[in-house]
């Protein structure tokens, strides 16, 4: 009688961590990640998705890998950013939950636990609140005045406080997936998925070391980034401003004509105004309306990968 191979089983948890300029911090990350799902109990892996960071870690998560079997290593052919390297360690996770973290220990490993607690009461993915941040004034009070901002142009309220450190099931991670824009943010496509999401809420601790690679030029890329991703309608107030110079080259058109009608004026004058008026708010229009489709097309008509990981190392590679 022939009976059937079983696969092993995945882990419980997997601990997804993308990995950029924390070198300092991955030995840290681990020791302190391994001692909290250890008393956690269920199995674990941690994955380390090194985004072609410059501070050369990778030969660090290489052995780490070796010292906690637990730990697997994911290196990216070159820096894709924070959320390609969070779908690139969604994809390499088999666990039936995976937690999500930044790698610098201001999302304090030993809330998982709350995570993994409150997602096992029958919600999809758990939220971390950080009802305290560790960050400056400026750039809290810019996350503020975003997500403000946020909040009027899609007419839902948005919440700044929130950030990446969450617990998914597995079917909240496998429909992530399932997006292939490469303009994404993490919490815009969680919000869009739905599902049924709980909230924990944790204090924002101190960075363990080193600086944050987020500058002011690429928290702007990010932020400007996140709102074309969560809306359009950018493209359609450069329409509407468009149809508004139009109108307005009418108005005034017809008072300068008024104007030439009634007094002297230098010769040209009036027809190259309305004409330089009109023709503005045509082209704004005609390129508002047309960026609104060729923005779409062209990004879907690319066909390229999300990104390419260069090598991997740890458990069960083979």
């Amino acid at each position: 009688m022939m009976t059937g191979s079983t696969q092993p089983a995945g882990p419980e948890i997997s601990v997804v961590v993308p990995s950029y300029n924390c070198l300092g911090c991955l030995e840290e990350l681990c020791s302190r990640l391994k001692r909290v799902l250890t008393d956690l109990g269920p199995s674990f892996e941690i994955v380390i998705v090194d985004d072609r960071s410059p501070d050369n870690s990778w030969p660090l998560v290489e052995a780490l890998s070796m010292r906690f079997p637990e730990v697997r290593g994911v290196r990216l052919s070159r820096n894709f950013g924070q959320h390609i390297a969070i779908t690139a360690g969604i994809a390499r996770s088999r666990g039936n939950y995976v937690v999500l973290m930044d790698c610098d220990l201001q999302d304090p490993p030993e809330r998982i636990p709350d995570l993994y607690a409150a997602v096992k009461q029958g919600y999809d993915l758990v939220l971390g609140r950080r009802v305290e941040r560790n960050h400056s004034w400026f750039r809290t009070l810019g996350a503020k005045m975003y997500f403000r901002l946020l909040s009027k142009l899609t007419s839902e309220p948005q919440d700044g406080s929130y950030g990446t450190f969450s617990i998914l099931s597995r079917r909240v991670a496998d429909a992530y997936l399932k997006f292939t824009e490469r303009d994404r943010h993490f919490l815009f496509i969680l919000r869009w998925l739905g599902f049924n999401c709980g909230t924990i809420e944790y204090v924002h601790e101190e960075r363990y070391e080193g600086r944050s690679s987020y500058g002011l030029g690429k928290l702007i890329k990010h932020a400007v980034g996140g709102l074309f991703f969560q809306t359009s309608v950018f493209l359609m107030w450069i329409v509407r401003l468009g149809l508004i110079f139009t109108a307005l080259s009418f108005v005034l058109g017809g008072f300068l004509v008024y104007r030439y009608l009634v007094s002297a004026v230098l010769p040209g004058w009036t027809s190259l105004s309305v004409a330089i008026l009109f023709s503005t708010g045509l082209v704004l229009a005609s390129v508002g309306a047309v960026g609104i489709y060729v923005s779409k097309i062209f990004e879907a008509s690319k066909g390229r990968p999300l990104y390419l990981v260069d090598v991997e190392c740890g458990c069960e590679l083979s």
